[in-house]
């Protein structure tokens, strides 16, 4: 497809082929972008100077960016692959909207290991989600981001919650009931976040993958 620049050879192959190859690599809204593309074609019937010329130029230009796109993808499955290998990714990829990059990032940015943070608490202090407080004189009860926090870290916890509050009832519940409470969208992702850190945290601790199901007693202890 890499072959069609001009307004003469979409006007020849139509909406069809166009939009086959977009659904193929997962492109969004591939009919109505095929016709679109093709309605413009239509409605431009005089040929540009240099046109040619110009065609070729995209034409090697959409050939080095599909290149480049086959090998971040092969990148990604190999930096997934070795995600796995890791003793934490089992209980990391359970949670919804943890997928293997945000894996790899959340390992990255803690170490993979929980002992140096000391408690769930200290974790979110770092990653940001959690608020401190900013009382003065008679104020309190005002709290706020703090200064220092590990941007990246936020980030992990931040898109999987976004994520998570479309994909998972759960968190979805959790979501909804901040936004009816007066909380912004953003307030409430970041409330999302901080608690999904802290259920990460235990499920971490515990050696548990995630499930909506509260965890049952050890009897054999007993």
């Amino acid at each position: 497809m890499t072959g069609y620049q001009t307004p003469a050879s979409l006007r020849r192959i139509g909406a069809a082929r166009p939009a086959t190859w977009l659904k193929n690599r997962k492109v969004r809204g591939a009919q109505v972008m095929a016709d679109a593309a093709v309605a413009a074609a239509q409605a431009q019937h005089t040929a540009v100077a240099g046109e040619s010329t110009a065609a070729t130029v995209v034409n090697t230009l959409a050939g080095t960016v599909l290149a480049l796109d086959e090998e971040i993808a092969d990148i990604d499955a190999r930096i997934a692959a070795r995600f796995r290998e890791h003793r934490h990714a089992e209980v990391v990829l359970s949670m919804p909207g943890m997928g293997p990059l945000l894996g790899v990032e959340f390992i990255a940015c803690t170490g993979g290991d929980m002992d140096a943070f000391g408690t769930a608490g200290r974790l979110a202090g770092v990653a940001g989600p959690a608020p401190v407080p900013r009382d003065s004189g008679r104020i309190s009860g005002n709290m706020r981001r703090p200064h220092r926090y590990r941007r990246r870290l936020l980030r992990v916890f931040y898109r999987s919650a976004r994520i998570a509050a479309r994909f998972c009832p759960t968190s979805k519940t959790f979501y909804d009931r901040k936004r009816s409470e007066g909380k912004s969208h953003k307030q409430a992702i970041l409330a999302l976040a901080r608690r999904r850190l802290d259920v990460l945290w235990a499920l971490i601790r515990d050696h548990r993958t995630f499930t909506t199901e509260p965890p049952q007693p050890d009897l054999t202890s007993a």
